[in-house]
This record gives C-alpha cells, structure tokens and sequence, in this order.
C-alpha cells in the first residue's frame, strides 16, 4: 500500500493529511509543510475541509483507516456520532460505548485521535461544561464549537 500526504492551509493553521488508497490515516496540525504525494483521498479531504470551514459542509464522507486499540477505535467510532454543534462529555462517550467507568480511558483515546477535525474529538468538554484538553490547544476547539455553533 502506498503512502501519501498533502498540506492544507485551514483558519487554524496548517494541517497535514495523510492517506492510503484506501482512505484517510490522519489528520494532524503541522508546522511546515514537507513534500507532498496527495491521491484521490487527500484532495477531498481538502475539499471537504474546506466545505466544512466555509460553513458548507456538517458531515465527512472520507474513508477512515483507523489504526489503534480496539478501545481507541470504539472511541473514536463513537465521537463521530456526536452531531455537528453539540458537545458531550467525556462520561457521556463512556457511556455511548457501555462502559460507563472509563471517563479517563475516553480521555487517553480522545488525546490519541489520528484524524482531527473529522473524528470531531473538539467536541468533547468536561462534564461541567468547560473546554478541557485538545490536542491543537484550547483556542482551536474553542474555534471549532463557535463555526459550529454559528452555523447551525
């Protein structure tokens, strides 16, 4: 399987998308873009990216190839299902998977999202309602929830 890789420009700063021919493999903010090699994925990626940040666009149709745990990848299934502009907490996501004891379990795999933005882990806040850990900082997902909001 071959390996590739394209850089997008988002209002966050620069992102790099990397894939595989059989969908997106990760999403990560970068500092500098290296050379890219995009395919069919990373382009619409881009594109769907871009949808998404013009206000366009509520949900990704990317192929994922998820590599994690099997717990991760529950994780990561779940945050998913959170609907664009609302927010859960991290026992609320312990719950969605029934194990409603693994709030901290949920955190580690919420801070290990490959594929940012599109595994919406910006969408997690604390239980009282806080914005709490994010992997880009804690002004892009407070970025993230206000597009979201507004455009709702």
């Amino acid at each position: 399987m071959q390996d590739y890789q394209e850089y997008y420009q988002t209002p966050l700063g620069l992102v790099q998308i990397c894939a595989k021919d059989s969908g997106i493999t990760k999403i990560a903010f970068a500092d500098a873009a290296n050379k890219q090699r995009p395919n069919v994925w990373t382009t619409q990626c881009i594109r769907q990216l871009q949808e998404y940040f013009d206000g366009l666009r509520k949900e990704f149709t990317l192929p994922l190839v998820l590599e994690g745990t099997a717990f991760q990848k529950k994780v990561w299934t779940a945050l998913c299902k959170i609907p664009y502009g609302e927010t859960r907490s991290y026992q609320d996501i312990a719950r969605m998977i029934d194990q409603p004891k693994a709030c901290r379990a949920v955190g580690m795999a919420n801070n290990r999202n490959p594929i940012v933005i599109v595994i919406p882990c910006h969408r997690v806040i604390g239980k009282n309602k806080t914005l709490v850990g994010y992997g880009g900082g804690l002004k892009r997902k407070e970025y993230l929830l206000k597009l979201e909001k507004n455009v709702k």
